[in-house]
């Protein structure tokens, strides 16, 4: 029998990796060489050097992102360094080819300094439209971001972060449509507060909620536990603690999360106990998402009466996946020459993709679209690029149902 890896290793080698250059235009003879090169390139250029727009519109700039990395976070493997990550950032290439026609190019950064790897993702800048940022260690991955996104004049999207948060909080508000609760008045605990979870967090308070508690591994994140944990909060946990879990609430995760309406897991493998869940409110949601091995398996929660229930695997309903995101949120951005991804872009992509599914189809093991159903792109890419233009971010004004019409076009043979 073939195995994963067996296949995996047998694609990598007989095809040199998974991307490659393709050329867009004709080379027959001399003319067309003297268009596409010497002299004729001379004229693009004396024009994009008056005016720097016009290379979004004259080059591959305007539908190419970086992929950028320090390998040292990558997937579940760790501190790897940028070459062994080349084949995850070569993946999510094809990703975003596929899911969202973007073309995104593997940049692995041998340099963990972060104030060296803002400077080499900076000087990046004319080579792309956008930077995904992708595998990089926290809390640093924090700094390189925002740094990043203030002195740089195209979108930075640290996926690991955002493109999770949006895929877990609009599977979240999906579910809550379907057993008709409130966001803002619903318990609501994310167990976990590394990248992925305090940005679920933030985004959580940006759709609203107002009964959010982070879990540490000591227990519920409050203003004030510092003096009373061994861990040292870094300090995104640190503003987290003061807007969040507003009575301060102590305890460990079994205490914390009785009654609660929504259970979202970022941690590690078999966090959650059946009885944590059969202690929830009715109709709970529990979202587990840690990857391979979330922190209770899909059947397991159902069975302990989570009315909705969902991981990150592939083979379980309801997969959390970051696929239904990034492709879109980038296609949404470049068409409209984003000069950011700001937090009304991301709250847009969580409202396209919680409400794409009609209410008259949710079910308990469907309140999140398929990564392979092609109306999440367009539908993504479309709220993206209307959220962009109304706060005063996008560089051109386009019909947002035009970029959705153009979106699923550009996927409609992939």
């Amino acid at each position: 029998m073939t195995t994963i890896r067996d296949a995996a290793i047998k694609l990598h080698l007989e095809n040199q990796g998974k991307l490659e250059v393709a050329c867009k235009v004709p080379l027959k003879d001399g003319y067309d060489l003297s268009v596409a090169y010497t002299p004729g390139v001379a004229e693009p250029c004396k024009d994009i050097k008056e005016n720097e727009e016009l290379s979004f519109a004259y080059t591959c700039r305007g539908n190419m992102v970086g992929i950028c990395t320090d390998g040292t976070r990558v997937l579940g493997l760790g501190d790897i360094g940028p070459a062994a990550a080349m084949p995850v950032m070569e993946g999510k290439g094809v990703l975003f080819k596929h899911f969202g026609d973007v073309d995104a190019i593997p940049v692995c950064i041998d340099e963990k300094d972060p104030d060296k790897f803002i400077e080499i993702v900076r000087a990046l800048e004319p080579t792309f439209a956008g930077i995904n940022l992708e595998d990089i260690s926290s809390p640093k991955c924090y700094e390189i971001e925002d740094r990043l996104r203030e002195i740089m004049n195209i979108p930075v999207f640290h996926d690991d972060q955002h493109g999770t948060a949006i895929a877990a909080v609009s599977g979240v508000v999906s579910a809550l449509r379907l057993v008709k609760k409130d966001i803002k008045t619903a318990k609501i605990i994310v167990n976990g507060c590394g990248a992925a979870g305090s940005a679920i967090g933030r985004l959580f308070l940006s759709m609203g909620a107002e009964n959010l508690i982070f879990m540490l591994r000591e227990g519920a994140l409050y203003d004030g536990v510092q003096e009373h944990i061994e861990d040292t909060l870094d300090p995104m946990q640190l503003k987290l603690s003061k807007v969040t879990n507003k009575d301060k609430v102590h305890g460990t995760l079994d205490k914390i999360a009785v009654g609660a309406d929504v259970l979202v897991g970022v941690s590690v493998a078999n966090a959650f106990t059946k009885d944590i869940v059969k202690s929830m409110a009715k109709d709970a949601i529990v979202f587990a998402i840690a990857n391979p091995v979330p922190e209770i398996m899909y059947d397991d929660a159902k069975e302990a009466g989570a009315r909705v229930a969902g991981t990150g695997r592939s083979d379980s309903p309801n997969q959390v996946n970051n696929v239904t995101v990034f492709p879109g949120v980038f296609r949404g951005a470049l068409d409209v020459r984003a000069k950011e991804i700001n937090e009304a872009m991301k709250v847009a992509a969580v409202n396209a993709i919680a409400y794409l599914i009609p209410e008259e189809e949710l079910r308990d093991d469907y309140v999140v679209p398929s990564a392979f159903d092609k109306r999440v792109a367009p539908a993504v890419a479309a709220a993206v690029a209307k959220a962009a233009m109304e706060t005063g971010v996008a560089r051109i004004t386009i019909d947002p149902e035009v970029v959705r019409e153009n979106t699923a076009k550009r996927l409609a043979n992939n």
